[in-house]
């Protein structure tokens, strides 16, 4: 087990964020957190990450997380190149070589760009890059810290049907070295087989996507 919620909740003065969460995530798992816009999806992705704060049920996470792309909060700078966002993460790492890192700088830009199959080059700064090429980007850096939990947001925004299907892809293959990844969106992909859990449906219910491990839903209550 890598990350664990029983009946887990957040409720803000506004009402519940998100509250009744109920799941387990393994190594080797992608789970899709669905929902739409303002369904809590995001502030419980933060959460199962470490990065937000609950007030309701229990949370047990084994070892250390990381972020993939999260929008207003971790995401490429316009101004810093591909290489440089991962020179700057090595530094911060603190574990290579300037000869080390020049190295893992050519290997770490070829495992983002074949990752999603969207090529990135090292000099492109961020302010260049797609949306696939962003998360591609970001999700390569997470795998730096060497974490067991990788988490990533709007993985179905900006990118046509193609591009969320090889995004997709590259999750899954993430999962299958060995990550505990977990991926919020509007909706996960149907052709696709992982573990679904969306948040802010009407009532309690079982999705049914052809393809889905079936995962119970929770249910966001708005009060005033």
């Amino acid at each position: 087990m890598i990350v664990q919620a029983v009946d887990l909740g957040l409720r803000a003065s506004r009402g519940w964020v998100f509250r009744n969460v109920d799941l387990r995530v393994d190594a080797g798992q992608l789970l899709a957190l669905t929902g739409r816009p303002g369904s809590g999806r995001t502030s419980l992705l933060l959460a199962l990450a470490g990065h937000f704060k609950t007030n309701a049920g229990r949370l047990t996470r084994t070892g250390p997380a990381a972020l993939g792309y999260i929008p207003g909060l971790q995401g490429p700078e316009p101004a810093l190149t591909v290489a440089e966002h991962i020179e700057e993460r090595l530094l911060l790492i603190g574990r290579w070589s300037r000869r080390r890192r020049r190295e893992q700088i050519e290997t770490t830009v070829a495992m983002a760009s074949a990752l999603a199959g969207e090529p990135l080059h090292p000099d492109a700064k961020g302010r260049e890059l797609t949306s696939l090429q962003r998360q591609e980007l970001c999700l390569a850096l997470a795998a730096l810290n060497e974490p067991r939990l990788i988490v990533t947001d709007d993985v179905d925004v900006g990118m046509d049907s193609d591009e969320r299907r090889r995004l997709w892809l590259g999750l899954a293959d993430l999962a299958e070295q060995g990550y505990a990844v977990i991926a919020a969106a509007r909706e996960a992909d149907p052709d696709i087989a992982v573990d679904c859990y969306e948040l802010a449906a009407p009532e309690p219910e079982w999705r049914s996507t052809p393809g889905h491990r079936r995962i119970a839903v929770a249910s966001a209550e708005e009060t005033s």
